[in-house]
């Protein structure tokens, strides 16, 4: 049988070429870890075998060092452990420069719709009013977070777009150079990521990638819409986290929000500044040069300098007087050029990226209770006031708040925060900060005590300059959530920032904490359904719902195919923006270039312009809703099952990589919430979280209570009703699809010795069986052989990435067994552990 020909352009471009580099790089001798390399492939081929005949990590590995090798004490074989981390490390580095180079000849054997193609339909349908009028107003943002799912520094991400320019001109002798120079870096950050430091790892992008790239989506987009007054800048916007985000991240303060603020500002003028640079030899005519000469020493002296600063009009103004002269005096001699860097400026104007504020709704309710107690309207606590009484308060009363009144160091900084956005607007721009997210939002007080806040630490602006964005994230926050809003729109002061806002209300659904406080299938519906509902109140009361959806890398956090998820979004939900955070080894994969950034910007467009061009196309029966409702149920009912099993955190904390995660260099935010010394649930965050049940190779959030449910509408014989949910209601395909990659990415081999503990087994089997019938259960209802059979290449992708890890893997449950066994050697096991989380993090970036 042939091949589809995206299968042989994969296995030529991406397969096969890897095989050659990899041959190359495992010859390699690098500084101590000569050798190593080429006893990898034999024991990859003794771990798979191994493993699938039954034995345990443990066993495995002993019995590679006694046949295979020369290593007899321990010590020995901990250095050798080691090393094959680090070769496995750059293995993974070098998979994906790989992929990433063939990234461009993949595409076009895929069979993705274009922006031109989106347009070529709306002429075919009659419907380019339609689709042009969307393109006014459309916008797509895409919010870089600083979440811990990925450690690239930026020396690695230099020598991985070098290798990408190598790989695809087959250069062996340069790429031969760069992998020495990949082996002989460090992969790995000395001490832990500051706020700071992990904000300009993510500007590197910006400057490096997105300055460009976004410049040029924009020019794509006016020239395929071919429209001569089209100008929409908002069409593309950047979003910001690292340096903003404070929720549970203590090391945030308001001093690094300036200095993010001001470093995203100058970061920006420096792009600036080449461009002007390079347009001043050009535009060399009189009248004209003294313009941009001077321009460019403007934007010179803001490079460096927080203190000094432009405005939007003080760079605009004179490229327009600029671009009148080129057209009336000059033949239009370079206007081209001018206007790409107009089009720029008008994108990024002087904030690059819009830096977003989060923060928890307890903090605020702790702020706005230290400050009733200041003015005496309490004694202890806001339960002593009645619902009214807080919310007239809130709205009515006009109080001075000022940091210095507070001596509580997360209240003052609160405080603090809110007077700084004016300030960080000052230099950057109204939108350089124009929105502030609470997290845990639950009930209308998780936006008026914000509300409150803004009204008495920004006394002197006279309105709130920024959007008020609940997110809910839990289940009971989603159920509450369209009561929640209406009370708000209910209430004339709220109603009246509403309209100053542009009649827009911004509201974030987070897949994370729903996933792991609901389990996959019901957080997803929630969502699904609390975008319907929220939709219908903003309608009822004349104000447009923008959603903005707190995606993470995997399935189990959100993840999975982007455009699949937004295109299958119903008739019911509003689709005036699509707004999404990208986190980790996501930014990398998916948005790491100019030409993945492109592609994926052009397909979350095409995302948001499908439902315009067909009208029925998603939308849901009232029986396909209650069977979606059903399903939901039993799978809820499933996964509460497990959380509420005695053995549920015990088997995290004890037979996961869960404590680990906290002590390694990835990121700056702690893994908990609280430092309470018993772990709840609760206060676990979801990246690690889902990120242990990955690195067990059991992800378990991705998938549990699926099987189950779908068990019980087979048993009650209604595979058919099954099968054509399947195919009629893309949302409910594409939730199918997402777990299918969940499950290919399981192994419970890996720990099938836990079967045995005494402790553990019952856990163990618990888990597995539902794996199993999971996977049985998506396999029937799809009518599929195997998983993910409709998407080969990845499934291709994954292989290969599997097998990569595979040796990383057995050694970090080798670790694990040996810390159990209280090895004399327990802390550098420990090391082992907490360094083979790297590799496995990076390995599996091929998620959204």
């Amino acid at each position: 049988m042939n091949k589809p020909r995206r299968i042989q352009a994969f296995e030529k471009s991406v397969k096969n070429k890897f095989y050659v580099y990899n041959s190359l790089f495992l010859n390699l001798p690098f500084q101590k870890i000569s050798n190593i390399g080429m006893l990898i492939p034999l024991l990859l081929h003794v771990c798979r075998n191994d493993l699938e005949s039954g034995k345990a990590p443990l066993e495995i590995l002993n019995s590679f060092f006694s046949d295979h090798t020369k290593i007899q004490s321990e010590r020995e074989k901990i250095d050798f452990m080691f090393r094959v981390i680090q070769y496995v490390e750059r293995q993974v580095v070098l998979y994906d420069s790989v992929e990433d180079s063939a990234f461009a000849q993949l595409r076009t054997h895929g069979n993705e719709l274009s922006l031109k193609d989106y347009i070529h339909l709306s002429d075919n349908k009659r419907k380019r009013g339609v689709l042009s009028d969307k393109l006014d107003t459309f916008s797509i943002r895409i919010v870089f977070t600083a979440h811990p799912t990925q450690f690239y520094s930026p020396s690695v991400l230099d020598i991985i777009d070098n290798l990408r320019t190598l790989i695809a001109a087959n250069n062996i002798n340069e790429i031969d150079l760069a992998l020495q120079q990949l082996g002989m870096t460090s992969l790995i950050n000395a001490r832990k990521p500051t706020p700071c430091d992990e904000a300009k790892n993510i500007i590197y992008f910006l400057k490096s990638v997105y300055y460009d790239a976004v410049g040029e989506m924009y020019s794509y987009i006016k020239r395929n819409v071919q429209n001569s007054v089209f100008d929409n800048p908002e069409i593309i916007q950047l979003g910001f986290w690292p340096g903003g985000d404070r929720d549970g991240n203590p090391f945030v303060t308001s001093e690094i929000t300036m200095a993010v603020a001001d470093e995203l500002r100058m970061t920006l003028m420096g792009c600036y500044y080449r461009e002007i640079e390079g347009l001043e030899r050009k535009l060399t005519f009189r009248g004209v040069d003294d313009i941009i000469t001077t321009l460019k020493t403007c934007v010179h002296d803001t490079m460096f300098d927080p203190t000094k600063t432009l405005t939007f009009e003080d760079i605009i103004t004179p490229l327009y007087t600029i671009r009148d002269a080129l057209v009336s005096t000059f033949n239009g001699l370079y206007l081209e050029d001018l206007d790409k860097l107009i089009d720029r400026v008008k994108l990024f104007r002087t904030h690059f990226a819009i830096l977003d504020i989060r923060q928890n709704h307890a903090v605020h309710k702790q702020a706005i209770q230290e400050i009733l107690k200041q003015k005496n309207r309490i004694e202890e606590s806001l339960d002593e006031l009645e619902k009214n009484e807080l919310i007239s308060i809130l709205v009515h009363e006009n109080f001075l708040v000022e940091a210095d009144q507070f001596q509580d160091k997360i209240v003052k900084d609160t405080v603090q925060i809110i007077s700084q956005i004016a300030a960080i607007q000052m230099k950057n721009g109204e939108k350089g900060c124009n929105r502030y997210i609470i997290s845990n939002s639950e009930d209308i007080f998780s936006v008026l005590f914000v509300h409150g806040l803004f009204r008495w630490c920004c006394r002197d602006s006279g309105k709130i300059a920024v959007d008020i964005v609940p997110l809910f994230e839990s289940m009971e926050g989603m159920v509450h959530a369209g009561t929640i809003m209406q009370e708000l729109f209910d209430i004339p002061e709220y109603r009246s920032h509403v309209s100053q806002r542009r009649n827009r209300q911004t509201m974030m659904l987070g897949f994370s904490d729903g996933t792991k406080d609901g389990g996959y299938l019901q957080a997803n519906w929630s969502i699904f359904k609390t975008k319907e509902h929220l939709s219908a109140v903003c309608d009822h009361n004349n104000v447009k719902a923008i959603f903005f959806d707190g995606r993470g890398g995997p399935p189990a956090r959100g993840g999975g195919k982007t455009h699949r998820f937004y295109a299958s979004q119903s008739q019911k939900i509003s689709n005036h923006a699509i707004q999404l955070t990208i986190q980790g080894q996501t930014i990398t994969s998916h948005y790491g270039s100019k030409a993945h950034f492109m592609h994926n910007c052009e397909q979350l467009l095409t995302a948001g312009l499908s439902n315009s061009l067909y009208e029925q196309r998603n939308a849901i029966s009232n029986q396909s809703r209650q069977t979606l409702d059903t399903l939901a149920r039993l799978s809820f009912e499933k996964y509460t099952a497990l959380k509420n099993h005695k053995m549920f955190i015990p088997y995290l904390e004890n037979k996961s990589t869960l404590k680990y995660y906290g002590e390694t260099n990835i990121g700056s935010r702690p893994t908990r919430r609280t430092s309470k010394g018993k772990l709840e649930l609760k206060d676990l965050r979801a990246i690690p979280f889902v990120g242990s049940w990955s690195q067990l190779k059991q992800n378990v959030p991705g998938y549990f209570g699926i099987g189950t449910s779908l068990k019980a509408f087979v048993d009650d014989g209604r595979l058919n009703e099954l099968r054509q949910l399947f195919k009629d209601v893309p949302f409910f395909k594409a939730l199918i699809f997402n777990s299918m990659m969940s499950l290919s990415k399981c192994n419970f081999a890996l720990t099938g010795y836990i079967a045995e503990d005494p402790n553990y087994k019952e856990f163990w089997t618990l888990l597995f069986n539902e794996y199993t019938l999971s996977k049985q259960m998506v396999l029937l209802i799809s009518d599929q052989s195997t998983l993910m059979e409709e998407e080969p290449v990845s499934k291709r992708s994954i292989e290969i990435r599997e097998q990569i890890v595979l040796p990383l893997l057995i050694i970090q449950q080798y670790a694990l067994q040996m810390i159990e066994q209280k090895s004399g050697y327990s802390g550098d096991y420990e090391k082992i552990v907490r360094r083979s989380l790297y590799g496995n993090i990076n390995a599996s970036r091929n998620s959204a």
